[in-house]
């Protein structure tokens, strides 16, 4: 097993990993990220499985054992107690010569409904999507559902023995990526699944996690463009501004090409569901531009976002893959190629008279933070002008909390991974005559590796009275934006140069007060 996620407590094994892929060719542990999840090497894409179980959190993901590029499609598996410091494990479930392991969920059988482990030894039970070679016995491509278990806690697994578990018939070249969760009302277990190129999602309910029967289908026509696929559906259910009476059902869903932001996103919907189907609530009219639905994230790297299992009562968190498969092939990282979303916990909120899913950082994370060293800034007015902060502000990984009170600004905002010369930086902008919030990437150092690594995203944000709350975290090489209430997420990948570690703020054609701006320098430099 090796160390790979790499918080201060960590920057021994991050130093003996970084002298291991350094001497390679092309190696850039300047983009490493410190608080995101990466491999140590090789391909990585959309996380599986994620589940807490005897205090240990779980990451399982797509993963290219033998190659920094997408192949050979395996189950990679990391482990942590906290969110922050990663442990690396073995394969957990590797491709073979009659198969390749697509994505799917893990799930605590606390029952033993399976009869796969004992009532003392629950076992772990993983649904997962096969893809079928051509020396198989079915059609080459050929994706079904299939099944593997553990009762050491998840440090090997044991295929069951009829495999798959569920197919479609006739056979489906896309039919794939199981979401599994326990449906307490009805006393058995749900899976959502997808036929993307339909696009369809599937529901099945099982009382063993063997034998699946069909529910439902989901597809709103309206929403379906050309060319695009469903795929890695969750459904799970959220208290409505913590209520537990008013409970609603959420699926969300990773859309490609077509997302808000272009190529691919993760979209959700809200609505109910009664143990069969599932309804959502208010859509938008047949036709309607990808901006009238709901995105959980409305930047370009944030997709197959996939809720944890087996969490405390109560409690709800998510994890998504930090790229796009627009260029996520091209990302110029090495010897690694992808990375995981920070978890954030998510919350149902009435905004705007209607509900929206929200995320915020985990608890791990911010109690971290908030044992680290902050400088402040309050009141810094600034009118028609840019200002560098001081040079105590500096650093390659940032947590910042601040407000801005527009009185009288066009735009305002602040570059982070700035030069002091405010040339390289990416930047975070209000506007307040559009009421738009933006994320700027145009500038922020090497974007010339793909003419789709697309430059600006942006939302529209009410701010009627010229206050905006801005959370923002920087990483070595990525960047997430949340504002009100976590309603509206901006998460993008960045590739800036090693100097690029100042922030700057401006206001445009007008004045601009900061207040209670608050930023913590998370990687040593304090």
């Amino acid at each position: 097993m090796a160390l790979s996620t790499n918080v201060p407590a960590l920057a021994a094994a991050q130093a003996t990993d970084t002298q291991q892929t350094a001497p390679l060719q092309g190696a850039t542990p300047q983009w490493r990220p410190l608080l995101h999840y990466s491999p140590r090497r090789n391909w990585m894409n959309d996380p599986n499985g994620p589940f807490f179980y005897k205090g240990v959190y779980h990451l399982f993901y797509q993963y290219n054992p033998v190659a920094p590029e997408w192949g050979n499609m395996s189950w990679g598996h990391a482990t942590s107690t906290d969110l922050l410091h990663w442990r690396e494990q073995d394969v957990a479930l590797p491709f073979s010569a009659t198969k390749d392991i697509f994505s799917g969920t893990v799930v605590v059988d606390i029952h033993n409904t399976s009869g796969l482990g004992t009532a003392d030894n629950p076992p772990l039970v993983a649904l997962y999507t096969s893809v079928f070679k051509k020396d198989a016995s079915r059609e080459a491509g050929v994706q079904a559902q299939s099944l593997a278990y553990s009762l050491d806690d998840g440090r090997t697994w044991k295929p069951y023995q009829k495999d798959p578990v569920l197919t479609l018939s006739p056979d489906s070249l896309h039919f794939r990526d199981p979401g599994v969760f326990w449906y307490a009302p009805g006393g058995y277990w749900v899976m959502a699944t997808v036929v993307a190129n339909a696009p369809v999602v599937k529901l099945y309910k099982s009382a063993n996690l063997t034998d699946w029967t069909f529910l439902s289908d989901f597809g709103p026509a309206g929403f379906v463009r050309p060319g695009m696929l469903w795929e890695m559906p969750s459904l799970f259910p959220l208290p409505l501004d913590g209520n537990e009476a008013r409970q609603k059902w959420v699926l969300m869903l990773g859309i490609n090409p077509w997302s808000i932001a272009g190529g691919s996103g993760s979209i959700y919907f809200v609505g109910s569901f009664d143990g069969t189907t599932f309804r959502p609530e208010g859509l938008p009219p047949d036709g309607s531009d990808p901006a009238a639905y709901d995105w959980l994230d409305h930047g370009a790297d944030h997709y197959a976002a996939i809720p944890f299992s087996g969490l405390p009562e109560n409690a709800s968190m998510t994890i998504g893959w930090m790229s796009n498969w627009d260029y996520a092939s091209r990302i110029p990282t090495s010897p690694w190629k992808g990375q995981m979303t920070l978890p954030m916990a998510m919350s149902l909120r009435t905004i705007d008279g209607r509900a929206q899913l929200c995320l915020k950082p985990d608890s791990h994370y911010t109690a971290w933070v908030a044992a680290r060293p902050t400088l402040s800034f309050d009141g810094m007015r600034l009118s028609s002008e840019q200002h560098l902060l001081p040079d105590r502000v500096h650093g390659q990984v940032l947590d910042i909390d601040m407000n801005m009170h527009m009185q009288g600004a066009d735009r305002a905002g602040i570059s982070v991974r700035a030069t002091a010369d405010g040339r390289i930086g990416t930047s975070i902008v209000y506007d307040m005559k559009k009421q738009l919030l933006t994320v700027d990437r145009s500038r922020s150092g090497l974007t010339g590796f793909s003419d789709k690594f697309s430059h600006e995203h942006i939302v529209n944000m009410p701010a009627p009275t010229g206050d905006v709350s801005l959370h923002i975290i920087i990483d070595r090489n990525s960047i997430e934006v949340l504002s009100r209430h976590g309603s509206v997420v901006i998460t993008d990948l960045i590739f800036p140069p090693a100097g690029a570690d100042r922030v700057m703020a401006f206001s445009e054609n007008g004045l601009t007060e900061f207040r209670n701006m608050k930023i913590t320098l998370l990687d040593g430099n304090q």
